[in-house]
């Protein structure tokens, strides 16, 4: 479900009903790198820590490729690249295209091992 990076193509409502439909019902999400924009326009990353390839929030970053903050992730924890749960929540802000730019290890394995134990613990 990856949607680029910002401000990226509108997400879904059809994508946002599956996501906040999956978390009422308490099951697990994952994301992967830019697919967590889709956990933003949800709403559902608000006051949750959550991983992407940089923080969305800061204007600017890798050589002004951003003129302004992604506001959906307004309230949300930035907490790094790497794998995090919070919650039923879990993603990953490193994929294997983000490792193809040398500056990122993929952690599509982490992430997948992650979203199995979550499913696994019901």
């Amino acid at each position: 479900m990856a949607v680029g990076g910002f401000p990226g193509p509108p997400v879904s409502s059809e994508v946002i009903a599956i996501v906040k439909k999956a978390l009422a019902e308490g099951k697990p999400v994952a994301a992967s790198t830019f697919s967590g924009i889709i956990l933003a326009e949800a709403g559902v990353l608000k006051g949750k820590r959550y991983a992407f390839p940089r923080d969305p929030l800061i204007k600017d970053e890798w050589g002004g490729n951003r003129k302004e903050a992604d506001l959906r992730f307004k309230d949300a924890i930035y907490s790094g690249v790497g794998v995090v749960l919070d919650g039923k929540i879990i993603t990953s802000g490193a994929c294997p295209s983000m490792a193809k730019t040398g500056y990122y290890q993929d952690k599509t394995a982490e992430l997948t091992q992650a979203f199995i134990s979550a499913v696994s613990s019901k």
